[in-house]
């Protein structure tokens, strides 16, 4: 027997007999070890020490991509016109909804197996209402609820709601705040010619009591996407409705800036180098999806339920904290990121840098032949280098100085950006403060509020659920949920349980509050 086959077959056996595995997770184990022997998509020499070099990173999508990392059906139109594939009439009450819903979900591929977008779920149920009293359509959202968590345990699955009022919406934020659950992921979206401030209200109540939902800023994705043509999926990643993304290359800033000089050679050389890398690994990874993998010749598009144009590569990023303070130090200048202003400027200038890179070159298969730029949450093993363009763990100043110090970064994230705040457990008993943090953080330009609560069990780790408890047992028994491990390995590797759990403090309430009262 040959080393290299002996070497596949231990790690084939490690999965089979890990006794903290359910058998479904061994076999996605198993399939993506797999994946691993298959040869990669030809790519150049430059690219390859790249990604070896850990400066450019593939997600671990698999050498021969064979579906979208994310998809986002049209499910409003799979209700309205049935499935001939599935054998499925129209739906016409909510029970036909809500069945055909999961039919479809156990249907629709991403990078996990798992759907990452379940749909703007309050729009798709409303029509079904009919005359349902308030208490029979809880019980129906409470069941259906309790299903997602227990058949597709995975905190990347996201629900999307809002802006606009109605009894569904309510009803699932009522249902997710009193079941605490990992999955499904939620985003509320807010609008503020739209959603009233009693609504607004609730959802960050409920941020105090779960960490959940996140508040996207709807205005800002729709200006991207046009109104009601995206949909937020996975931890908090904005795409086309229809469509999705092929997939998700990142670089890492701290490598890039690593090897620039100075900040001139960073900005005008070395970074658009490395930007042309990453577009050729996207390209010869969407290349052998859209045209070799006969993904796109399935029932999702015959009955078009998504569009092959409507799919785009996300150019991830993550290390601007790292980058910032290499650069400087190079320069011999002072500066903090997060603190002081000339730091943060270079990161907006860097941002500036990449948004203006990713709109200046095609792709092959993209949206309007472009990629879409993404601060990336990091993955666990990420070791030295903070997520997207946050400012580092441990080091946050108060959530008001994080918000006014960050907000210029995510008009250049189309397709996602994330700031996670940490606030102390006090709010609680004042969950005012969280509804006026949020106001504050969305008229500042967030284009995503997301925070955790620190005495909660629920928390967020990149931008997906877990809980604390099942951390610290996971060694022992393992988790039912196919995000558990990830959390478990992040909290070893990283530093995401060192985050700085901040009080809203008065002192930075009059900047705050100048924020909030001009949205």
């Amino acid at each position: 027997m040959s080393s290299s086959l002996a070497l596949v077959q231990a790690r084939l056996t490690s999965i089979i007999n890990d006794r903290n595995l359910t058998v479904k997770q061994k076999n996605q184990f198993l399939a993506l070890e797999a994946e691993g022997l298959l040869d990669y998509a030809p790519v150049s020499q430059a690219l390859n020490e790249a990604m070896e070099q850990g400066i450019i990173c593939d997600m671990f999508e698999g050498n021969a991509p064979f579906k979208p990392r994310y998809v986002l059906p049209d499910y409003a139109r799979f209700l309205s016109q049935g499935s001939e594939f599935l054998e499925l009439a129209p739906a016409e009450e909510l029970d036909d909804a809500l069945n055909m819903l999961t039919i479809l979900y156990h249907h629709v591929p991403s990078v996990t197996n798992i759907p990452v977008y379940l749909g703007q779920l309050d729009e798709l149920l409303l029509p079904f209402v009919g005359a349902l009293s308030d208490e029979q359509l809880y019980k129906k959202i409470k069941r259906f609820w309790i299903m997602l968590d227990r058949t597709l345990p995975d905190a990347f699955m996201h629900v999307n709601i809002g802006p606009t009022d109605n009894i569904v919406c309510r009803t699932i934020l009522k249902v997710d705040a009193e079941l605490k659950q990992i999955a499904p992921n939620l985003t509320f979206m807010h609008d503020p010619e739209v959603t009233p401030e009693d609504l607004l209200r609730i959802a960050t109540s409920n941020i105090c009591q779960c960490s959940k939902p996140h508040i996207a800023n709807y205005p800002m994705h729709a200006a991207t996407y046009g109104d009601r043509q995206f949909g937020i999926v996975s931890c908090y990643n904005s795409l086309p409705l229809a469509g999705g993304a092929n997939t998700l290359v990142r670089l890492n800033l701290k490598e890039v800036a690593c090897r620039a000089d100075s900040i001139a050679h960073f900005i005008e050389t070395v970074l658009p180098s490395y930007s042309d890398l990453v577009i050729e690994l996207m390209d010869a990874r969407t290349a052998y999806l859209h045209e070799q993998s006969g993904f796109f010749s399935g029932f999702l598009v015959q009955e078009k339920l998504i569009d092959e144009a409507r799919f785009a590569p996300m150019f991830g990023i993550y290390g601007m904290a790292e980058a910032v303070a290499i650069l400087l130090t190079k320069e011999g200048l002072p500066g903090r990121y997060g603190w002081d202003d000339s730091a943060n400027q270079l990161g907006v200038q860097i941002s500036k840098t990449l948004a203006s890179l990713v709109e200046n070159r095609p792709v092959k298969h993209g949206w309007k032949q472009r990629a879409l730029l993404h601060a990336q949450g990091g993955i666990s093993l990420d070791l030295g280098v903070t997520p997207g363009v946050r400012i580092a763990y441990g080091e946050e100043p108060d959530p008001v100085s994080y918000i006014l110090a960050n907000a210029p970064h995510h008009a250049y994230y189309p397709s996602g950006i994330s700031d996670i705040l940490t606030i102390d457990e006090t709010v609680k008993s004042n969950p005012e403060a969280m509804f006026n943090l949020c106001k504050g953080a969305l008229a500042a330009g967030y284009r995503e509020f997301t925070a955790n609560v620190a005495s909660n069990d629920l928390i967020r780790v990149t931008g997906y659920m877990v809980k604390l408890s099942e951390i610290e047992q996971f060694a022992q028994r393992g988790s039912r949920s196919n995000t558990t491990f990830l959390a478990a390995e992040a909290a070893k590797n990283t530093a995401i349980l060192n985050r700085r759990a901040r009080v809203i403090s008065m002192e930075s309430m009059p900047t705050y509050q100048s924020a909030a009262q001009s949205s």
